[in-house]
């Protein structure tokens, strides 16, 4: 994982190309996130992955074209705006030190995996005193399977109960708040931006089948607000924002809500100057 690319640009855009190679949706792409940062891969291109690999892997750019196959701007406006999004997200991220942005228990992980060149021992919470002037190479260990088994459980119980959690909320607020309502402003260029930025957020589907969903109230909203439906939802909605808890503290998923925000509202409105 220290040979991935830890440059601003490079290091997103090669993670959110392993969408290609490991193609899941949103819920999936985060216990694979979790696992690339504990492994001490560059943060740029775990969060072009975590970002931007629920839209720009090849499920979801064939459903996005089966639901839309007479709109072949969606097929590069989707995966542009994906990356875009992604590309700010990572830049925003790394502007937080790593102990106040990662849960303690991923940023303990992190550094137990880094050369003790990047990471002084003190730091590694082992009692040690001193850093070391010279990378050193753990030897190679096999694992127990027992502890394998107990790892891999305890952090499949962690995703589900969160998962679980979102999933709930997304089911309460979609029963108690009628879709109707965010349609009936679809014609505004801006409110139907928001409107379908909201809904984004509280239906909470998966990223390989959203488009179908879409596809029902398409014609009734701009092409602004179709594409932020499309971007936002696998960057964050109810059920993600539970999930991001095993990677962020509150303060970085506050700052990814944020981020992904304008960045989809900025986006939703520079296509409706080009498509209205």
């Amino acid at each position: 994982m220290q040979r991935l690319p830890n440059h601003p640009l490079l290091g997103p855009i090669t993670g959110a190309a392993l969408g290609f190679a490991l193609p899941a949706c949103e819920c999936g792409n985060v216990p694979v996130a979790r696992r690339l940062i504990a492994g001490g891969a560059p943060l740029g291109t775990s969060f072009g992955f975590l970002f931007a690999a629920p839209v720009l892997n090849p499920v979801v750019i064939a459903s996005t074209w089966a639901a839309f196959p007479n709109q072949p701007w969606l097929l590069a406006a989707r995966p542009l705006g994906a990356l875009l999004v992604a590309l700010t997200l990572s830049h925003l991220l790394r502007l937080i030190p790593e102990a106040e942005l990662l849960t303690p228990a991923l940023l303990a992980e992190r550094r137990l995996s880094q050369p003790l060149t990047q990471v002084g021992l003190l730091e590694r919470s082992s009692g040690l005193v001193g850093a070391p002037v010279q990378a050193i190479t753990p030897p190679s260990q096999r694992l127990p399977l027992g502890e394998v088994l107990q790892h891999s459980s305890r952090e499949f119980l962690d995703l589900t109960a969160l998962l679980v959690m979102g999933c709930a909320i997304a089911a309460l607020v979609q029963t108690l708040m009628p879709r109707s309502w965010l349609l009936a402003v679809g014609g505004a260029p801006t409110l139907s931006v928001l409107s379908l930025m909201l809904l984004a957020v509280v239906v909470s589907v998966c990223s390989s089948v959203d488009a179908f969903l879409a596809l029902g109230f398409a014609a009734q909203i701009t092409p602004g607000a179709l594409v932020a439906f499309l971007v936002l939802g696998p960057v964050m909605d109810l059920k993600l924002l539970g999930l991001f808890g095993v990677l962020f503290k509150p303060k970085a998923i506050a700052l990814t809500a944020a981020g992904a925000s304008v960045m989809v509202l900025l986006l939703g409105q520079w296509v409706n100057l080009i498509r209205l």
